[in-house]
């Protein structure tokens, strides 16, 4: 997730995104439009992103870094900032009547935030790494780096059920950040220039998203861990954002679906 050591774990997601080609007639592939760009902080290193009432919240991690921000979409100005502790790694967010919930990545514990102020409310537990936050309504969903999928009970934030992420029938690992998107769950795949679109309730892949190239040339990033990582939707105007972590761009894109001529898909950068 945050560092390169999860090499293994790569080369798995990319071989499921790069080998299990052909046609793929039952999942559609998307490339992205930009249809504004934004700047974006390059010292946040994204963790969470998720829209709500004309501003972003974001999350950004590493030790004595992390912190959750309020962010004017247009300007990139932090109206207002918390700074995590520093010996937690901060990760995922997701807004709940008035809460704020976020996660740490391996100290197995979350914490609860009033959304207009920012106060600590309380604290939970989890077992496991916690990645990513959204949610449908009715449960918060969590990632946390494997190809499952947690619901949380919203109230006591206690784990209900899982959902195994699946394409082309194979576990599909690394789901990160993720985000509700028209009935669909929206997950980046880290360290990849892939977005898919998960079924919530079968846990298939129902589409691939292609957001490679979407950083120009003279768009400069600090290091190899600057990837794609940070999804939010604006419901009401039907507008999708995508960034990631040390970029200096956040994108409002529009999906384009691929030629039906295309068989294979293109290659993840190398790492």
């Amino acid at each position: 997730m945050p560092s390169l050591m999860q090499n293994v774990a790569f080369i798995v997601v990319f071989c499921a995104l790069t080998v299990l080609v052909p046609a793929r007639a039952a999942v559609p592939v998307y490339d992205v439009e930009v249809v504004h760009t934004y700047p974006h902080d390059p010292a946040a290193f994204t963790e969470g992103l998720f829209y709500l009432n004309g501003f972003l919240y974001e999350s950004t991690g590493l030790e004595q870094h992390s912190s959750i921000r309020k962010v004017r979409i247009d300007t990139g100005q932090v109206v207002q900032k918390l700074d995590i502790p520093a010996q937690y790694f901060g990760e995922g967010i997701v807004n709940w009547k008035g809460h704020l919930v976020s996660l740490t990545w391996q100290s197995h514990v979350g914490f609860v935030f009033d959304l207009a102020t920012f106060k600590l409310q309380r604290q939970f537990d989890y077992p496991g790494e916690g990645w990513a936050l959204t949610q449908d309504g009715r449960q918060i969903i969590m990632s946390d780096g494997t190809s499952e999928l947690r619901f949380l009970n919203p109230e006591t934030l206690k784990e209900t059920n899982r959902l195994q992420v699946t394409l082309d029938g194979k576990p599909l690992h690394n789901v990160n950040e993720l985000e509700w998107v028209k009935g669909e769950i929206y997950a980046n795949v880290w360290q990849t220039n892939w977005i898919v679109r998960i079924d919530p309730r079968s846990g298939q892949v129902a589409g691939l998203i292609n957001v490679a190239g979407i950083l120009g040339p003279g768009d400069h990033v600090n290091g190899p861990d600057a990837v794609l990582n940070g999804i939010a939707y604006d419901a009401k105007r039907d507008r999708l954002f995508v960034t990631g972590k040390n970029w200096p761009k956040l994108f409002e894109i529009r999906l384009r679906p691929r030629s039906a001529t295309a068989t294979v898909l293109p290659r993840a950068p190398a790492r």
